[in-house]
């Protein structure tokens, strides 16, 4: 039998010299910016980001409701002076689990979107381009505690659907970029063919609560095929920002006639509702 000779590729000096020159030529002339801040990053940022960004997220304020991961406290609800007393007590239902139909688990996100860096992380991968945003958005989802039962049960995501021409316009789904990063993550299977708009809405920034669920409604269609692999499922329903939930909730309602069992939401940034608080209820005075 003959041998196999193998040969060894051996890096040629000056050709590693030159790129290392080339590179440093681009970053010279043009640096990399920050996609939040557009400030220069430096040697150890590692994403699309900067770790000034990064580190001003501001997470949503303790405490949070159980179901829907809102903060659960108001002004209008007084926090009991003995801190331990807080588990046992009552407290007043939560207005804004009231927006969500019973077969919603569990909803959570990762920060506020009227303070610190969240909505620049946001606008970044909506409106200017920078689809890698969502990876490092996507890490901070994943860090997300859902209960248990959520954990164990959850089968796969399914990214809030884009209209067609709207997917166009931007190249990409938002959505979709955060779900498949999450996927990684939780590896969970991404399904992107299960539902779909068949109708464009306008822009929900400007549009009222009622208005919101009425521009919505009927926006989504399931396929015929996603029947019997949806069929007694746990669907986790990804998006990049909630406000009202009624996207997410018209969303689901396909997912559910199709014989999902029941759903949970993630995002990355939740809008702020009239009376929330921007500090936890336990830090402050009572007196």
């Amino acid at each position: 039998m003959g041998t196999r000779r193998v040969r060894l590729r051996v890096p040629n000096p000056l050709r590693v010299s030159f790129q290392s020159v080339c590179r440093g030529l681009v970053d010279l002339v043009l640096p990399a910016a920050c996609a939040c801040c557009d400030g220069l990053l430096s040697a150890s940022d590692e994403e699309l980001v900067c770790g000034r960004c990064l580190v001003r997220i501001v997470p949503l304020t303790y405490p949070l409701c159980v179901r829907c991961g809102h903060p659960r406290l108001t002004p209008n609800v007084p926090v009991p002076r003995d801190i331990g007393a807080t588990v046992a007590a009552p407290l007043s239902p939560c207005r804004w689990c009231s927006r969500l139909p019973p077969w919603v688990r569990a909803v959570r996100s990762v920060c506020r979107m009227d303070q610190g860096t969240g909505s620049a992380f946001v606008h970044a991968l909506k409106y200017e381009g920078w689809s890698r945003v969502a990876v490092p958005m996507a890490r901070r989802m994943a860090q997300l505690h859902f209960p248990a039962d959520v954990v164990t049960e959850r089968t796969a995501l399914v990214p809030v659907p884009l209209s067609k021409t709207r997917e166009r316009e931007r190249g990409y789904n938002q959505a979709e970029l955060l779900a498949t990063a999450l996927g990684s993550h939780w590896k969970l299977p991404v399904l992107t063919d299960v539902v779909g708009r068949v109708r464009n809405t306008v822009s929900q920034v400007r549009l009222t609560p009622s208005d919101r669920a009425a521009n919505v409604s009927q926006a989504f269609d399931s396929a015929s095929l996603a029947a019997g692999r949806l069929s007694g499922a746990h669907i986790v329903l990804v998006d990049d920002v909630v406000t009202t939930a009624a996207t997410l909730n018209a969303t689901a309602r396909v997912l559910i006639d199709r014989g999902v069992r029941i759903v949970s939401y993630v995002t990355f940034g939740r809008a702020p509702d009239d009376g929330d608080r921007s500090v936890p209820d336990l830090d402050l005075d009572q007196d």
